[in-house]
């Protein structure tokens, strides 16, 4: 009686990829052939090309909705008397209470929360230096100004950098020194045209009440 020949290792590759994809591999060597799809780029090229052959045999079946069996296998392994049942169903409710009350709460604390928040600027600029290694934030909002050194370092010892507002047609104006710390002062938007402007002067300020050193870096700024 004589025996089949054995497979070669590319018909048995084919094979394997087939039954994988039909479904009728046991679990064991389903596993096996998952672990191989992982590792194995020729087996996974396989696998690809007979899903895409069986694809065709898809639309000669309606989808089956899978059976809930949860509340079969919850009743199994857990068994419950009818008084307890009820007791576990008002639990149920009463959790059910606490957690639309915490949801209620939970939503009002993030309002509350985006109320705290500070208002957004009117606008905001930035200010920087031809080779842009310092620069400045500036924010305009609820009639303030606030100017945040965002990069570079502050002006060597014996100078510092003031910050200047020109409106159209007006004289430079200062509005203070820049240093470390944020700077804030109230100061209403200014007109459509204005120039915010940071210059390099002596400690102390401008001596003059205009600038006098080099001007660092502009930024057009009102409405």
């Amino acid at each position: 009686m004589s025996s089949d020949p054995p497979l070669l290792p590319q018909d048995e590759l084919e094979a394997l990829a087939g039954e994988y994809v039909l479904g009728v591999l046991d679990l064991p060597d389903r596993h096996a052939a998952e672990e191989r799809l992982r590792r194995d780029p020729a087996f996974a090229a396989r696998v690809a090309f007979w899903e895409a052959r069986f694809s065709s045999l898809d639309g000669g079946f309606a989808p089956v909705a899978a059976p809930d069996l949860l509340p079969g296998i919850e009743a199994r392994l857990f068994p419950v008397a009818p008084a307890a049942r009820e007791r576990r169903f008002a639990g149920v409710w009463f959790a059910g209470v606490w957690g639309a009350a915490l949801g209620a709460l939970a939503v009002a604390g993030v309002a509350g929360f985006f109320l705290l928040l500070p208002p957004r600027p009117d606008l905001v600029t930035t200010l920087a230096s031809a080779d842009a290694a310092l620069t400045y934030r500036a924010e305009f909002g609820q009639g303030h100004l606030r100017v945040t050194r965002m990069t570079g370092a502050a002006a060597p010892a014996g100078q510092v950098h003031e910050l200047w507002i020109i409106e159209p047609g007006a004289a430079p104006q200062s509005l203070g020194l820049l240093g470390d710390a944020a700077f804030a002062m109230d100061l209403p938007m200014p007109p459509k045209g204005s120039v915010l402007a940071v210059s390099m002067e002596p400690a102390g300020g401008s001596p003059t009440g205009a600038p006098t050193g080099p001007v660092l870096m502009t930024a057009a700024v009102g409405v």
